[in-house]
């Protein structure tokens, strides 16, 4: 059996994105798929937050972030940075951050 790939990613997503609990949605899809991982608002108005999860897994993530997130919300990016391979996840599950 192959090895899981493990990857941890850390995001930022710009629109409207605060008040419309897509922190909240992040959380429950995050769960769906075994990530594991943070997410918060910024006072730019921002949702920032780390995945960490097997590939496959953090590509649906990654496009539910940049596609669809919450029913409220509007995205106008999202960016993706210092994505890596990791060998455990550093989280027992997904929160969210104050």
């Amino acid at each position: 059996m192959a090895a899981r790939t493990l990857l941890s990613v850390d995001f930022e997503v710009f629109g409207k994105v605060q008040g419309v609990f897509f922190r909240k949605n992040t959380k429950q899809t995050a769960a769906e798929h075994s990530i594991v991982g943070w997410v918060m608002n910024t006072k730019r108005k921002t949702v920032v937050g780390q995945l960490q999860g097997e590939r496959a897994n953090i590509r649906i993530m990654k496009k539910w972030l940049k596609e669809t997130g919450s029913p409220k919300s509007r995205i106008d990016r999202c960016e993706f940075r210092n994505e890596k391979t990791i060998t455990s996840l550093e989280f027992s599950t997904f929160t969210i951050r104050k």
